[in-house]
C-alpha cells in the first residue's frame, strides 16, 4: 500500500496467523529477495455451507509482474485451497486496483459481489484510497 504499518502490531498479527492452521503465507523469493507474497485464509462459511479460501493479501513486486510469478502463485494457492477441502477461492480488491482486477479475471475468477466497509474508529472515509 506504500504505507508504513505499526511494526509491533503487524508482527503480533503475523505471529498469530503463522500459528493458526487456517492461514497460509506463500512467499516467492529470487536470489534471497522476496518478490511476491500471498496470504490465504481458509474458513467454514455458513452462507455457503462450505469451506472457502480467501486471498487476504497478494502482492508481486513491480519488476516481476507479467513474468508469470503471480499466475504461478495463484495456481499454488488454489491447489492448497483444494487440498484443504475448499470449494471456492475469493478475493476482495479495492476498486482502484484495475490491474489486479484484470489479473483475477484472466485467472477465471468472477466479479459477482460487492464488498462494503465502514470505519469503526470514528474516522470518516469519503474518498477511496488504497490501504483503508
Amino acid at each position: 500500500e506504500k504505507k508504513e504499518l505499526p511494526y509491533e502490531r503487524f508482527c503480533d498479527i503475523y505471529t498469530r496467523q503463522v500459528q493458526d492452521k487456517h492461514y497460509y503465507c506463500l512467499v516467492c523469493e529470487e536470489e534471497g529477495a522476496v518478490v511476491a507474497v500471498m496470504n490465504l485464509r481458509m474458513e467454514d462459511q455458513l452462507h455457503h455451507a462450505e469451506t472457502i479460501a480467501e486471498i487476504l493479501e497478494f502482492s508481486v513486486a513491480d519488476a516481476y509482474r507479467s513474468r508469470g510469478v503471480g499466475k504461478d502463485m495463484f495456481a499454488i494457492g488454489c491447489q492448497i485451497a483444494k487440498d484443504w477441502g475448499c470449494t471456492q477461492m475469493e478475493a476482495a480488491s479495492n476498486q482502484l486496483r484495475t490491474d489486479a482486477h484484470r489479473f483475477y479475471l484472466r485467472e477465471e475468477m468472477n466479479n459477482f459481489h460487492y464488498k462494503f466497509s465502514k470505519r469503526l474508529d470514528g474516522e470518516k472515509s469519503t474518498v477511496n484510497v488504497l490501504g483503508r
